[in-house]
């Protein structure tokens, strides 16, 4: 994934652009930067790798470095931004949060137009954010040129850029599927992914910005550079796993929507009268604690924590890249509460089953620790196809994902005809899959929220939502 930041300040706003992009730390693991306007310096730019060292350590020294009453920031799940660009636009910087399907395709048209060149990367990869850049200086103006390439583009692109006269120019996709939003304080507008990021600030929400809306921000005001759009499809992962629980997408908060849809998969529980006699119920941490808080509470049952994550020195953007390594790593910040666990039937509900792999390796750590029955409960559906529009859940192979490999295993590759039925607890199929994945991990029982379930708990509309990695419609 990834999320930015930016204010645009009558004052030296770089102590609130660092809190700002920092917040949204959650976002990604591998690259931060910093991009600054000052009236007498101009624009000046910072990026460093934090796949080894959080955001806040690699920048604690940018005010000796940085200053500018303007300033946008990233985190960044891919490539290394913002960028400064040089081109008939003028001078800007620009950081993006999206996924470019078609990158080839794009860069090999613009070879063909123009002649020009990318700087290349290892393998000979062009920077995303170059080529979204690329993309708007082939139109006269930054709003034709933003709609441009978010045209161009199969996939996402949610744009920020910070202009040579300390304007910044902030785009919203063009379904929306991450939020853009804009909040208002004393010296000037700020955007941000996160709303709680400005908050803390002393910034109040001004607006959301629409799907595909444009505009441009001064200390002075706000300007439209073009309307929002009528269709929505904000992802509806946001609210389930990747967004912060203290933020609100489209009026929703996230800890809340948690809670009901926890309370939800506990009535669907008691309906079936499935896990029966449980001692605890507990939350996969860190963002399966709050559904688990609202199946407990629905169940009257008590919410326990049987272990606990070591976080002061593995947070969580502090993972080795080997796979290998990242397990061994995930499985040393478990702690048991051994008195939590020994001869006690547990349920837990985890934000969603993915790969499964870590949580395989939880299971068995608890059984390790003496517990007698653990039960499992997914916050979400089944994930059936890797998101091809944000860097969540995407695989280089799909049949990473556990549901799809246990479907091939269950009735080979005509199974992926009948995704939606494996989706549904109540068909052979779908209590085939559930099975299945049971007998793998050693689960007593498994479940996951339905469709219908995680739709009801987020309160939109369903035409709204994006649900790709569930159901694979558009």
């Amino acid at each position: 994934m990834g999320g930015f930041f930016g204010i645009a300040s009558k004052n030296d706003c770089m102590l609130d652009v660092f809190f700002g992009v920092d917040y949204h730390s959650h976002l990604g693991t591998r690259r931060g930067g910093l991009a600054a306007y000052d009236k007498e310096i101009g624009l000046q730019r910072e990026i460093h790798n934090i796949e080894n060292s959080p955001f806040r350590t690699k920048f604690e020294n940018i005010f000796d470095e940085m200053k500018g009453t303007s300033a946008i920031g990233c985190i960044s799940d891919s490539d290394p931004q913002p960028l400064l660009i040089r081109s008939s636009l003028g001078t800007y910087a620009i950081c993006i949060v999206g996924r470019i399907n078609n990158a080839d395709e794009l860069i090999e048209k613009y070879f063909a137009a123009s002649g020009g060149h990318f700087d290349a990367m290892t393998g000979g990869r062009v920077n995303s954010t170059e080529l979204v850049a690329a993309l708007i200086n082939q139109k006269s103006t930054f709003a034709e040129g933003i709609k441009f390439a978010q045209s161009s583009i199969e996939g996402t692109a949610s744009i920020l850029i910070l202009r040579e006269n300390g304007a910044i120019i902030a785009a919203r996709d063009k379904v929306g599927r991450i939020p853009v939003l804009v909040g208002k304080g004393e010296d000037g507008y700020c955007v941000s992914f996160e709303s709680f990021a400005y908050k803390k600030l002393g910034y109040d929400d001004e607006r959301d910005l629409g799907p595909g809306e444009i505009v441009e921000l001064t200390p002075e005001g706000i300007t439209q550079l073009n309307p929002p759009g009528d269709e929505l499809k904000i992802c509806a992962f946001l609210w389930s796993y990747y967004g912060y629980p203290t933020s609100n997408y489209e009026g929703v908060n996230v800890e809340v929507m948690r809670y009901r849809n926890g309370k939800i998969m506990a009535r669907n529980d008691m309906e079936s009268g499935e896990a029966q006699d449980i001692d605890y119920v507990c939350g996969v941490p860190d963002s399966g604690t709050p559904h688990a808080i609202g199946y407990a509470n629905e169940r009257h049952i008590q919410f326990a924590r049987p272990f606990i994550k070591y976080t002061p020195t593995w947070p969580r953007s502090f993972m080795p890249a080997n796979q290998k390594e990242r397990n061994k790593v995930a499985k040393m910040k478990q702690i048991p509460v051994h008195e939590l666990i020994q001869d006690k039937n547990l349920l837990f509900v985890d934000d969603s089953i993915v790969r499964g792999t870590q949580l395989k390796e939880t299971v068995e750590f608890l059984y390790e620790n003496g517990a007698k029955a653990v039960h499992m409960r997914s916050a979400c559906p089944p994930i059936m196809y890797g998101c091809k529009y944000l860097n969540f859940s995407s695989a280089k192979n799909e049949m990473e994902l556990i549901a799809r490999r246990v479907i091939v295993e269950l009735e080979g590759e005509e199974g992926f005809n009948h995704t939606e039925e494996y989706s549904d607890f109540r068909t052979e199929r779908g209590k085939s899959l559930r099975k299945a994945i049971c007998d793998k991990f050693q689960f007593d029982s498994l479940d996951f929220q339905s469709l219908e379930g995680i739709i009801e708990a987020i309160g939109l509309e369903p035409c709204k939502l994006c649900t790709y990695c569930w159901n694979g419609k558009e």
